[in-house]
């Protein structure tokens, strides 16, 4: 029985840390175990130029503990106004590392997302000359769509038509929550990828709804059935390079959380190794835990894999905090429901 597991420093692909007191409060819990981190830019108001993208990096940085490291990989806010030589040069000078598609009105603080998508069409143009990676966010929102039904809908009608018109962009799909979006992936050749989170490995439409509503398992994409989450998990476990760690840690103070009408987002920075450990060890898949949080992820955006390792041990059960204190309020931690053995050794 495999007790001890080292890998190379994970990385997160997708995580929202916010800002002033909050992004003070999280960051440490991201930066204790992973040294990179694609930071999502929907904040009010959104990172949406260069400029932006540099100061908030300033920001980042200067809330950054004394001896930690950690590397935040910033995005731009993709808007119908978004200048495409501004983000040529933010590209080019290091400073961005992808643009993130938000379809107006799809989650947290979207409302300046896109609608018309042949509005950006000059934009996607230069990021796919240039290399430069779309996060997107997957789903459309038409009230006509069941939300269940809005990832699937969205690869076929924008997604697909997307890809098909600008051949060589790179996409990643991120947070994909079915079989569909799995499967798109898979079969969709070097130029996509998909970023799954930790929850979503763990948790189905059932933990929402079942015996009350739970707020704290409320997200966006919204979980779905038990065999979306099945293949999800193959997907993750398989070692495929299509598809790598991205945590989707999305801090909401419980004011917020439990709400009338509450806010989407799980947070799940600080026991997402134990979490992603735990579920591999379940699949009997340990041997793939490094492709998919170390190595497939930087392997896409053409970075190379950390250096540093990070060491887990597993044993007794680890015992995390309910919720971390911050400026604006408490924040609960992600509850897996089951126990987690393995924990990353000091």
């Amino acid at each position: 029985m495999t007790e001890k597991l080292t890998l190379r420093r994970p990385d997160d692909w997708h995580l929202h840390l916010r800002d002033g007191a909050m992004l003070r409060a999280v960051l440490p819990e991201t930066a204790r175990h992973f040294a990179r981190a694609i930071v999502m830019p929907n904040l009010v108001p959104p990172v949406v130029t260069g400029a932006d993208a540099a100061t908030y990096l300033e920001r980042i940085l200067a809330a950054l503990p004394e001896g930690m490291a950690f590397t935040p990989l910033m995005t731009l806010y993709l808007t119908e106004q978004t200048d495409p030589a501004d983000v040529r040069a933010a590209a080019q000078s290091g400073l961005v590392t992808a643009v993130k598609l938000y379809p107006a009105g799809a989650t947290t603080n979207s409302a300046s997302g896109v609608r018309d998508f042949d509005r950006v069409r000059g934009v996607l143009e230069v990021m796919a000359e240039i290399g430069l990676p779309l996060c997107v966010h997957g789903e459309v929102t038409t009230p006509e769509v069941d939300i269940f039904d809005r990832e699937a809908v969205f690869i076929e009608t924008v997604l697909d038509p997307l890809r098909r018109a600008t051949p060589s962009l790179r996409v990643v799909m991120e947070h994909i929550t079915t079989k569909d979006g799995a499967d798109y992936v898979r079969a969709g050749g070097d130029d996509i990828a998909g970023t799954i989170t930790t929850h979503h490995l763990i948790i189905n439409r059932n933990h929402i709804l079942v015996g009350g509503i739970r707020p704290h398992y409320y997200c966006l994409p919204v979980a779905k059935r038990e065999e979306h989450r099945l293949a999800l998990r193959a997907a993750a476990t398989s070692g495929d390079a299509h598809f790598f760690l991205g945590t989707d840690s999305a801090p909401h103070t419980d004011a917020l959380k439990e709400h009338a009408c509450g806010c989407a987002g799980v947070f799940s920075a600080t026991n997402t190794m134990s979490c992603l450990a735990e579920v591999f060890d379940q699949d009997g898949a340990l041997g793939a835990l490094e492709a998919f949080t170390s190595l497939n992820g930087p392997a896409f955006y053409g970075l190379p894999a950390n250096d540093e390792t990070i060491t887990l041990v597993k044993g007794d059960p680890v015992a995390y905090p309910k919720k971390i204190e911050t400026g604006d309020g408490p924040v609960t931690l992600f509850d897996p429901g089951f126990a987690l053995h393995w924990r990353v050794e000091a």
